[in-house]
């Protein structure tokens, strides 16, 4: 899978970088979109996949390995203790081998992950970047975070006191929606894109920036691998 800094070309992220600048042109809410590789580690799925995949060298080595003999005086045949440690080192080799592939290969590791926990994993993650793009530093508590995580492919919105007064969190879920939407529809670029030109013309109407607006975040793209 991709890491979340290699996903976007320089134009593609001019194009974010410009919608923030135009949305914060309308309001005094400071929006920063965040992209993440994954929120989540998810070790526990790796080592489901390790036991499917050992079973699976068991039963293959059992089937293929020939019939263990072990008659007093035989020159043929194959001994059990033999084809004991075959099987053990099918079953080692099958769950390492899992086990690798599910990190490597996400769309594997995802089938064999609660969708529940990767829910929670992209709370917390979100909450998380909030916290260290300090969007909650700033002066009116105005920060909004527009966050994308590729691997689970989830995303959420989140604001702080006085967005969420001014808008109501319906209006942040309707945000969420949309950005999710987009996603499936039209891909990161244009998700993101849309989300913020959206989130910017809402709270223009009632977080109009002010003469003396000072801009206080950044106004681009931060990814996160």
């Amino acid at each position: 899978m991709r890491r979340a800094s290699e996903s976007f070309t320089d134009e593609q992220a001019r194009r974010i970088n410009d919608a923030v600048v135009e949305a914060e042109s309308k309001t005094s809410a400071e929006i920063v979109p965040v992209v993440a590789t994954a929120s989540g580690r998810y070790d526990r799925p790796e080592d489901v996949v390790g036991l499917w995949f050992a079973l699976a060298a068991l039963i293959g080595a059992w089937l293929l390995l020939p019939e263990a003999r072990g008659e007093p005086g035989s020159w043929g045949g194959f001994p059990a203790a033999a084809k004991l440690v075959c099987l053990l080192a099918a079953v080692v080799v099958g769950f390492v081998a899992g086990a690798v592939a599910a990190t490597y290969v996400g769309w594997l590791r995802r089938l064999f992950t609660p969708r529940s926990q990767m829910a929670d994993e992209v709370a917390a993650a979100a909450r998380q970047a909030f916290f260290d793009g300090r969007l909650h530093y700033t002066a009116g508590a105005t920060g909004l975070l527009v966050y994308v995580s590729l691997y689970e492919r989830m995303a959420t919105v989140l604001a702080d006191r006085a967005v969420l007064d001014k808008l109501g969190q319906d209006a942040l879920d309707e945000l969420q929606s949309r950005l999710l939407d987009q996603l499936r529809s039209a891909g990161p670029t244009e998700a993101i894109c849309g989300v913020i030109r959206s989130a910017g013309e809402r709270l223009g109407k009632v977080l109009p920036r002010a003469e003396d607006d000072v801009n206080e975040l950044p106004d681009s793209l931060i990814t996160i691998d």
